[in-house]
């Protein structure tokens, strides 16, 4: 079986290193090691592997939104020949009859451009196979599914491409946020700035801005080798094919990893009822003995024993006159960790290039990515001593 991990563009190499610890690589490749572990493609990465490799990627990938099944691929100039070949796929694998579904349909450079009547055809051709028509829901492009079956045609120059989503909801929902902050920060990006920043799982790691507490609490999940799917359904569960003893399985192997890691990790705010809601979501998530959570600006950071990571997410501020209040801020951060936390790795997420060099650390250009609509860059460097604060 093909699959295909869906990401954000930016965070591909991850998502494939990702791959490649679970074991999993592209289609027509086997076990073989060359210089990328997976299909790299814009928004995710192809990999190839059985149901239960399925299960597997769904339970551990921290970086990925949603995992596609490729259900079939065939060529289709007329809807008769459309609804024809669809209704000779398997769907009896992956929905009941009667099931719900919903259809996202794209069309380039096809004699069959319309995406209503393809959605029309391929619901005639599910009904023609399982002998009930399916209840099509409708389904917007940002909404997140949970319930109804979510069934991806994309035609391009009359070939059609038909995925099926395994995850249901999508996979940042961990299960463990029931609030956040004003701009929480996705699960899945944290993870990826976690991965990007190099951070070896051992040493102490500090977030000055931790919001609602994301980057720490995927920062122990990650450490103690918790799977972030470990406390959420997924759409598989409910297809005819599911399979419950390979599913319990996965549960009783080794994780794949390092096992019980226990790093310092302390994450601040200056903001009263974040660091309350950071509490409370880490507790849900299992982790909350892990991290040292405190009330206090950037300005008086507690610093562990180092070196050590410094990962963050600092205030983006979008309009023009919000960044010039915060470069006074960008810029105190800079100093405090030159003063106490010279020699550590820092990786900071930002939106806005003159807040960065506001900071005065020594950072590379970045990885471009896109969050929540902006154009945002990881940062990465080594922070260099200043004795002067």
């Amino acid at each position: 079986m093909e699959f295909f991990a869906v990401c954000l563009p930016g965070l591909e190499p991850f998502a494939a290193q990702e791959l490649e610890a679970l074991g999993l690589f592209p289609p027509d490749r086997g076990t073989s090691l060359p210089e990328t572990p997976a299909d790299e493609q814009i928004g995710g990465v192809s990999f190839s592997g059985g149901l239960t490799d399925l299960y597997r990627a769904n339970l551990y990938l921290r970086t990925t939104d949603r995992i596609l099944v490729r259900f079939g691929t065939f060529r289709a100039a007329a809807f008769t020949e459309l609804r024809r070949k669809a209704g000779q796929l398997p769907w009896e694998e992956v929905l009941h009859p009667g099931g719900p579904v919903v259809f996202r349909v794209t069309c380039h450079q096809s004699r069959l451009y319309h995406q209503k009547a393809v959605a029309e055809r391929l619901a005639g051709a599910i009904a023609d196979r399982l002998g009930r028509p399916p209840p099509v829901q409708p389904g917007d492009e940002n909404e997140d599914l949970q319930g109804p079956q979510l069934i991806m045609a994309r035609l391009v120059h009359d070939r059609v491409t038909l995925s099926l989503d395994s995850s249901g909801a999508p996979l940042h929902r961990r299960g463990y946020r029931l609030a956040g902050g004003k701009a929480p920060l996705r699960e899945t990006l944290a993870s990826g700035l976690l991965l990007a920043s190099g951070w070896d799982r051992v040493s102490p790691l500090i977030d000055p801005f931790c919001g609602s507490g994301t980057i720490p609490i995927e920062a122990a999940l990650l450490a103690q080798n918790i799977p972030p799917g470990l406390n959420r359904p997924f759409a598989f569960m409910n297809w005819p094919s599911f399979e419950s003893r390979n599913w319990q399985s996965l549960f009783t192997e080794p994780a794949p990893g390092p096992q019980g890691i226990t790093p310092h990790l302390v994450a601040s705010d200056r903001d009263q009822g974040v660091i309350r809601t950071a509490r409370e979501n880490a507790e849900r998530a299992g982790v909350g003995r892990l991290i040292e959570f405190s009330c206090r600006a950037v300005s008086s950071i507690d610093v562990p024993a180092g070196p050590g990571w410094v990962v963050t997410n600092p205030p983006f501020g979008v309009r023009v006159s919000r960044q010039k209040d915060l470069r006074n801020l960008y810029a105190q951060l800079g100093k405090v960790l030159r003063y106490k936390c010279p020699g550590w790795q820092v990786t900071l997420l930002g939106s806005s290039p003159p807040l960065i060099r506001s900071t005065g650390l020594r950072l590379d250009p970045g990885i471009a990515l896109s969050h929540g609509g902006l154009r945002v860059r990881i940062h990465r460097g080594t922070v260099e001593a200043d004795g002067i604060y």
